[in-house]
């Protein structure tokens, strides 16, 4: 923790940290960032898909020099498909090998380290340091109820237990980040183990200097008339607003095109970098890509 502390000493050295590895966090986000390392406790971010959330957890391993553990939630996922499983093709392989040379197998000569393959949870709880793992449970909303009090106890208690090896318990307990995008409301369990910060859409200024940040050779002018355009694109109503991650796609595609004015032309071409549904395309098309764009 001491190292930890020596890498973030305050919000705003770890906010210019953060920036230094091309990562734009606001003040108020530098400060969920810096209180999650600080007490040693999760930090649960919710947002519109596209704001930055993932981004952040990789963006916070990066600063403090650790390794990022992503596990990905999807619906039903459980506990063995995030924890561990064992190495059945090679047990197999080693039960028959056993065979051809007359050789008496045990339980523990199957189910050993040999044969262990480590998922997400596991090789973030086993993580040998100096610094703890960054965990980045992505997207926690899309698992069912029964995972998440599962991931409950878990997190609280960084342990976990391998029928046939016994109790794991972390050396270095992870750095937990989670991230939702509300598609269903989290129990309130999770939320008080939690801190929890919402990722709003940047401002347009903000939104411009992501994007510039992350598309080097893109011009301002053609940036700034983009981030117009998302911001009246998310006026509408659309199943899928384009966030900031969106955006970026957006201008990457413009400028390899090499477009230095965005006009209705322009986004017609590349209007699937910026909505990923048909029906999105449509609504913007009748509503004017002209008066979108700012044309």
């Amino acid at each position: 923790m001491t190292d930890l502390r020596q890498r973030v000493p305050g919000v705003e050295p770890l906010r210019l940290a953060l920036d230094a590895v091309d990562y734009l966090a606001d003040t108020g986000l530098a400060t969920a960032l810096y209180c999650a390392v600080g007490l040693a406790q999760p930090l649960l971010l919710e947002g519109e898909a596209g704001v930055g959330k993932t981004e952040a957890a990789k963006a916070l391993a990066q600063v403090l020099d650790t390794r990022l553990v992503r596990l990905q939630c999807y619906e039903g996922i459980d506990a063995a498909e995030a924890l561990y499983e064992w190495n059945y093709p090679r047990q197999l392989l080693g039960i028959r090998l056993a065979e051809a040379g007359g050789a008496a197998l045990r339980d523990e000569d199957l189910f050993g380290e040999a044969y262990l393959i480590e998922r997400p949870l596991l090789a973030a709880l086993r993580h040998p340091g100096p610094r703890p793992a960054v965990l980045l449970v992505d997207e926690v909303d899309r698992a069912d109820d029964e995972f998440e009090a599962f991931l409950l106890e878990l997190l609280g208690e960084a342990t976990v237990t391998i029928p046939e090896l016994g109790t794991v318990r972390a050396a270095h307990p992870p750095l937990v980040i989670l991230t939702s995008n509300r598609t269903r409301d989290l129990h309130d369990a999770l939320k008080r183990r939690c801190l929890y910060h919402w990722i709003d859409y940047p401002s347009l200024e903000r939104a411009v200097a992501i994007v510039r940040r992350r598309v080097p050779g893109s011009t301002r002018p053609l940036v700034e008339q983009a981030a117009r355009a998302v911001a009246r694109l998310r006026a509408l109503d659309l199943q899928k607003p384009p966030g900031i991650a969106e955006t970026i796609n957006w201008v990457a595609a413009l400028e390899l095109l090499g477009v230095e004015t965005l006009d209705a032309a322009a986004a017609e071409r590349t209007l699937g970098s910026i909505l990923k549904y048909r029906e999105d395309q449509e609504l913007a098309a009748s509503t004017g890509l002209a008066a979108l764009v700012g044309d």
